[in-house]
């Protein structure tokens, strides 16, 4: 499952990338506008939008994105961590091989 994160903090882009690869998914980060964002974000499965950290205009662009390739989008004002990983747990297989809603198969 390819996952984009619009905002969030640059350093802590190794985390995030971490925690995506836990749940089976590639992730791409996109903290503050380069260039043609919505162009650069491609098709993912999943577009998280941290809306605390980000423009009007990149969140906008997010919302766009996910509605043109017809991705799963959700947003959170908290950049944290935690924060993903309920994202993820949502839209993905556990990390430990469990479902999504936390019980085993």
């Amino acid at each position: 499952m390819s996952v984009v994160i619009v905002g969030g903090y640059d350093y802590m882009e190794p985390q995030y990338r971490r925690i995506c690869e836990q749940y089976g998914c590639k992730a791409k980060m996109f903290s503050w506008m380069k260039g043609e964002l919505k162009r650069k974000i491609g098709s993912p499965d999943l577009i998280v939008l941290f809306t605390g950290t980000v423009s009007h205009k990149m969140a906008r662009c997010a919302r766009d994105s996910a509605k043109h390739c017809h991705a799963a989008f959700e947003q959170c004002h908290c950049s944290s961590l935690q924060s993903l990983r309920r994202i993820l747990e949502q839209h993905c297989a556990c990390a430990d091989g469990g479902e999504a809603d936390g019980k085993s198969a």
